[in-house]
């Protein structure tokens, strides 16, 4: 007995197949592009063609509220246009100013106290045995926007110690100043004359 290849041979792949499939993903990438190109170029497809000028926009926003008294909103609508977009910083930084302003007492110098304005002063705010907690006081410090100095001190019996200090400040005026916005921001300082 003999045995005979009983397998019919397969077909081979039909050509037709994979050029339809071809032909519809091109036709469907130029349709994509097509419409993509459409929708850029159309001026009102996804947003309004007022949107693309601002100055419109905020004219237009102007005419639209209730007129309290009868100025031209012309100027106004310019002068929103020109003003910065945030002001969180400029506002941050008056009010610390105006508010350390507020909680020191007006000086009533005379003559005579001249001498004790040119006197420097120092801002003591803090004093550590581990030179890291001393870091960290015046990374603190930094944030709040002062500049702060370490100094290393050695005291006898007691060892090395790292002043935490700010200054020098030209007066005690000054120096009450600089004291007043660091007890607004909670932290204590203790005032120091030079030597």
């Amino acid at each position: 007995m003999s045995y005979r290849n009983n397998k019919k041979p397969s077909p081979p792949p039909n050509p037709s197949i994979f050029t339809g499939v071809l032909i519809g993903a091109t036709i469907g990438i130029a349709i994509a592009a097509g419409l993509a190109w459409y929708i850029l170029k159309t001026p009102g497809f996804f947003k309004n063609a007022e949107n693309k000028n601002p100055e419109k926009v905020v004219a237009k926003a102007n005419t639209e509220k209730p007129a309290v008294a009868a100025t031209p909103t012309a100027p106004a609508s310019a002068a929103s246009a020109s003003k910065p977009r945030f002001e969180f910083y400029k506002e941050l930084t008056d009010n610390s100013t105006q508010t350390a302003s507020k909680a020191v007492p007006k000086n009533t110098e005379k003559p005579a106290a001249q001498a004790v304005k040119n006197e420097l002063y120092y801002l003591q705010v803090g004093s550590f045995s581990n030179a890291g907690d001393a870091d960290k006081l015046k990374a603190k410090l930094a944030l709040m926007g002062m500049e702060a100095a370490v100094q290393v001190a050695s005291i006898p019996d007691k060892g090395v110690w790292h002043r935490v200090r700010l200054g020098p400040y030209q007066g005690q005026s000054e120096a009450n100043q600089a004291r007043a916005t660091l007890k607004l921001n909670g932290v204590e300082a203790t005032p120091m004359r030079a030597q």
